[in-house]
Formats: structure tokens, C-alpha cells, sequence
């Protein structure tokens, strides 16, 4: 048995412990008397070629019954010979050289050579640390390639967005804090795979299917309203951007359809939104453009929407073939649904405006529901098909700017988004009636109640206490008209109005305490009259005269006219409609045909 296998192999190599032994001639296995034995046997460690010789020597030794050792010691110069046992073959060890160590068996602890310190054993990293740390750089790299995936996706959707010039024809865009106006034109331009089938292939795109979409200020509630193709309307002169970067003027036509406000002579959309300005006062703020297309990909997205038919339709024309009752339908049912008029109501296009806005309701109330909302899926399909299937105003080109929109609208609630359409009557001047005229009693009570943000459903609790604490400022005594003292100034209203207003209140009605102020520093939407607390009398009584709600009053402070003397401001803006003639706005929307988002119709 060698060293190693005895455990005393510290400091020694195992084929230096055979010597020869002078006394007897024959190699023995010396161990020396100070090596310290260590409880656990390590691994044998490399040894010269002599040394291993030896070993197997010894093991030779050890299995014929071994070689018994004597005793004895090396050479008196120091130099120790091993012998093999092959004969003849020796190996010298210098003096004083070192032997290395033996190798540590893997895994064993490791033990302090003799005379030096031993070192702190270095702390392994657990498992969880580990884990930790590879969790934490997957983590940064799925956090890295998603901002870089969503920055892509999000260029990719920006190249998808086409848009047009708006030419000056929007307000430049909506505001968070303001009610917002949306243009929602639908052609029937024929372009698009699978469109070919449905004639009149070389249409320049008209305004088929017009809806200016109002959002109240407070987000509470929107009205729909529908414009009819065959209205007889005035179109304005139109600053339209040529492909070339130029501008040209396309001449104004007055008696015309309205739909011809897109797509001929060369009209952009941004014709058509001047000339909703033009039939109702209201600048929209931005405006999209649908083609056939956008009905087909928009629906398919969101997996389709329900509609009703209160009985079976087969329209030969617009390629709608379903039986009475619900369906849901997408893609080409969905775009022949919004194109039948004549299996419908009266077979024109008005009847064909209820279908659309029964369509439309249908797919709010889609969006809205927790099965679009809730599917990654459905959103991502309906922000492609969005972004390609629209075009929009160059105000509108980015879909951070379509986000921002969207997350206003979708504040909604579906029950007080009401769809109307602008009030009409058979054309007059037709025998055969193909065309309609607007319904002058009732049209210009619509458009005001838009105009004044006033909500065509039912008003909440909270609408109704502000409605009550503005009609209370009307209520309580009136000063006499002489004693009213007050400047006019021109917020926004004709020019020479307020010179005109100062005429008609001195001469007819006694206001003789009035003058002139000028231009007001900025324009103004509506009429406003402010007043200190202690002119409320006066401010009651002007109100009075001049046909001003109690939405009109803000309490305020005075100013000084000419004389040194507080007075009342009385500003005229854009919808003062002329001297003696009241400005008071709506309160209550008229009494028109609608209908809500949030109910279902049959179509008959």
C-alpha cells in the first residue's frame, strides 16, 4: 500500500516513498513519521513517469503479498533513488526541490497546505440569485424589442394613414376642453377589389354618405347628424391643394346636390366640409373619408355587427339577401346593407339614411363591447383596417392624433349618442321629386342646438342644476332702462354692428347710458354680457332687451367708460343675428325624429 492510498500524500509524491535500503538491497515503502493523515483519500494527482513506474511497482508488491518495509534512508548527498520494477531504470530528484501538491479531488474541500493560511472559501451564487438575474436580463431584452416592436408597429401604422389637405376648411383640429365636430364622409367610389360589380366604375368618388358627428364639451353626450345626398345646397368657392403643391380656386355653385360638393370639378373633401359650414354654421374640426372599402375591412375586424330586418330583403341592386330578423354581418353583407334604399321605407335615399344609421349604431355598440375591447387581436386588426381603410385630414395624419381622438370619443355612452337627420322637405320646384330643401322652420333649431353644445337626449342631474342656476340669473328685478350703463363692443360679429346696436338701444329703447368701445380684443362664438354684482338689476333688464339668455350673464366685474363711470360690457360675437334681434340660446333641442346608439331597430 502506497502513500496515496494510505492518505499521507500532503506534501510528498508517492514515488518518492520508495527507497533502497542499504541494509537489505531491497526497495521498501517509507512514510515519513510528521505527515499528517487526512480523513478523506483525494484523487491520485499526475505523477513523472518514474514516479508512476513506482506505483505500479508497489501495487505489484502489494498483490503478490506484498514487499515489507524495513526502514532505511536515502543517500547522504540528499539524492533519493527510486527504482522500478524494471531493473536498471532511476530517476534523480535534485536537493531541496519542492514537490507539488496533490490535486484536490473535484468537489472535496479543499484543505490549507501545512504552514500557510487558509483562505475564505468563496460563497457560491444560489440558485434563486441565478434565476434572479437571468429573469431580470430576459426581462430588459422582452422590454427592449417590445418599445422597439410597438415603435415599429406604431411607424407602420403612421404609413399606413393617407391624407388629404384640409385647405383651411377645419378649425385646425380638436381640443380636448372643447366640444369637438367630426366630418365622417362615406363616396362610393367604386376602387377596391370585388367594388367593379356595383356599376358606375368610373365615379370620381362622391359625398354619398355625410354624418357631422357633434361630441359635447363635457363628453356626456353626441349627436349623429345625417346630411342627405340629394339636398339642394349653396357650395362656397374652394381653395383646393393641387397634386403639384399649387392652389386653385374651384368656383362655387349655388342650387346644387349636395353630394357633388365631393369628387366633381375636381372637389376635395375639404369642399365638402366648407360646404356643411356653409348649410349650418358649424366648422368641423376635422373630417375622415370612407370608401366602399373601409365599410368591408372595418367590419371584418371587429368581427362583425348585428342588424335587424323586420322583414326578408333581396335587393338586386345593392346585392342584400337576408330573411327577416337578426343577423351579423361583415364584409360585402355589411356593405350591401348601408347601400339598399329601395327594399326599404319609401325606396329613397332618406329611407336608406335610417338603414345607415341603424348600421352605425350597431357598430358602436360593437367597439364598445368587451368582446372587441378585451381581444389584442380584434384591436390590432381594427387599427390596420383603420388606419388603410380611412383618409384623413392633414390635421389628423398621425396616429398618436387618431389615438387622442378615439380615447374622446370612446367616453361615450352609447345611450346618449342620438342619430339624427337634418330636416327636410320634397323639393318644390320638382314635379317628380328627386331632390329635397331644408325645412327652414325646423333645420336652423337643429343646427343652433349643435351650435350651443345642447344635448339632443335626456339631460342628467347635473346639466339640469347648471340649466336652473343660469335661468335663475334672469329672475329678479329689472332697473329701469335709463338707468342701463353700457359700452358695445364687436367680438366677432358683421362689421358695423356694434355701431348698429348703439343706435337701435338709444332710439328705441331708451338705453341712453350706451357707447361705443370698438373691436373687442378677441372674437367670440356667442354674445356675452358681463356685469359686477351690483349692476344685476341693469344687467336683467338689458338681457331683457336684447333677447339674452341666462347662459349669456357672467357675473364679473365692471369697467369705466369714457366718463370715469363703472359699466356693464355687453360683447357681440358670432351669432348675434343683427339689432332687436334675439340671441338667446337653446336650452332644449327640438322635437325631431331620432334614435340612440344604444337601441336596437328593425329595419322596415
Amino acid at each position: 500500500m502506497d502513500a496515496q492510498g494510505r492518505g499521507r500524500a500532503d506534501d510528498i509524491d508517492p514515488a518518492d516513498q520508495w527507497v533502497l535500503n542499504p541494509n537489505t538491497g531491497e526497495y521498501e515503502l517509507r512514510l515519513g513519521p510528521s505527515s499528517p493523515q487526512s480523513p478523506v483519500p483525494g484523487p491520485r494527482r499526475a505523477a513523472s513517469r518514474a514516479g508512476a513506474a513506482a506505483r505500479s511497482a508497489g501495487t505489484a508488491a502489494k498483490g503478490a503479498g506484498g514487499a515489507r518495509a524495513a526502514g532505511g534512508a536515502g543517500d547522504a548527498g540528499g539524492t533519493v533513488r527510486n527504482r522500478t520494477a524494471a531493473p536498471g531504470r532511476e530517476s534523480r530528484q535534485a536537493p531541496g526541490r519542492e514537490v507539488p501538491p496533490q490535486r484536490r479531488r473535484r468537489g472535496a474541500p479543499e484543505e490549507p497546505l501545512p504552514g500557510r493560511r487558509s483562505r475564505r472559501p468563496v460563497k457560491k451564487k444560489g440558485k434563486a440569485k441565478k434565476a434572479a438575474l437571468w429573469t431580470g436580463g430576459i426581462m430588459a431584452f422582452v422590454v427592449v424589442a417590445a418599445a422597439a416592436g410597438a415603435y415599429l408597429y406604431i411607424e407602420h401604422l403612421n404609413d399606413n394613414i393617407q391624407s388629404v389637405n384640409d385647405d383651411g376648411a377645419s378649425t385646425g383640429g380638436f381640443s380636448k376642453d372643447k366640444a369637438i365636430n367630426i366630418l365622417l364622409i362615406g363616396t362610393d367610389k367604386r376602387t377596391g377589389a370585388g367594388n367593379e360589380k356595383y356599376g358606375d366604375s368610373g365615379s370620381a368618388g362622391h359625398a354619398d354618405t355625410t354624418i357631422l358627428l357633434h361630441v359635447s364639451k363635457d363628453r356626456s353626450n353626441a349627436t349623429a347628424l345625417s346630411i342627405p345626398r340629394d339636398l339642394i345646397v349653396d357650395i362656397p368657392d374652394c381653395p383646393t391643394t393641387q397634386e403639384d403643391g399649387s392652389q386653385e380656386v374651384i368656383a362655387g355653385e349655388t342650387g346644387v346636390r349636395f353630394n357633388t360638393s365631393l369628387g366633381q370639378e375636381g372637389r376635395t373633401p375639404s369642399c365638402t366640409a366648407r360646404t356643411v359650414t356653409e348649410l349650418t354654421g358649424i366648422k368641423p374640426d376635422n373630417f375622415m373619408v370612407a370608401d366602399f372599402n373601409a365599410v368591408k375591412t372595418l367590419t371584418t375586424a371587429v368581427g362583425g355587427v348585428e342588424v335587424c330586418l323586420a322583414k326578408d330583403i333581396n335587393d338586386r341592386d345593392s346585392k342584400l339577401n337576408l330573411t327577416k330578423g337578426k343577423h351579423t354581418i361583415e364584409g360585402e353583407d355589411a356593405l350591401a346593407f348601408v347601400r339598399t334604399r329601395h327594399s326599404v321605407g319609401f325606396g329613397g335615399d332618406l329611407s336608406r339614411i335610417g338603414l345607415q344609421q341603424q348600421f352605425l349604431s350597431a357598430l358602436m355598440r360593437k367597439l364598445k363591447s368587451n368582446d372587441t375591447l378585451s381581444s389584442p387581436s380584434k384591436m390590432i386588426k381594427l387599427a390596420e383596417a383603420g388606419t388603410k381603410a380611412l383618409t384623413v385630414d392633414s390635421q389628423l395624419d398621425s396616429i398618436d392624433k387618431l389615438k387622442d381622438l378615439g380615447l374622446e370619443l370612446g367616453k361615450l355612452n352609447t345611450k346618449n349618442l342620438t342619430f339624427t337627420t337634418v330636416p327636410v322637405i320634397d323639393n318644390p320646384a320638382e314635379q317628380v321629386k328627386t331632390t329635397v330643401v331644408l325645412n327652414e322652420s325646423t333645420a336652423p333649431e337643429v343646427f343652433e342646438a349643435i351650435q350651443n353644445d345642447v344635448s339632443f337626449t335626456a339631460v342628467k342631474e347635473q346639466k339640469q342644476k347648471e340649466a336652473a342656476a343660469v335661468a335663475a340669473r334672469l329672475k329678479g328685478t329689472k332697473a329701469d332702462a335709463s338707468e342701463v350703463r353700457v359700452q358695445v363692443l364687436n367680438g366677432g360679429a358683421p362689421s358695423g354692428s356694434a355701431s348698429e346696436t348703439l343706435t337701435w338701444l338709444q332710439n328705441e329703447e331708451g338705453v341712453s347710458k350706451s357707447e361705443n368701445a370698438g373691436n373687442a380684443p378677441a372674437s367670440l362664438a356667442k354674445t356675452t354680457l358681463e356685469y359686477a354684482p351690483d349692476q344685476a338689476d341693469q344687467a336683467r333688464r338689458l338681457a331683457d332687451i336684447m333677447g339674452l339668455s341666462g347662459a349669456a350673464m357672467k357675473p364679473g366685474k365692471s369697467v369705466t367708460n369714457s366718463q370715469g363711470l363703472p359699466t356693464m360690457t355687453l360683447t357681440l360675437g358670432k351669432d348675434f343675428k343683427g339689432a332687436g334681434k334675439s340671441v338667446t340660446a337653446p336650452t332644449k333641442a327640438p322635437d325631431v325624429e331620432k334614435s340612440t346608439a344604444d337601441k336596437v331597430e328593425c329595419a322596415k
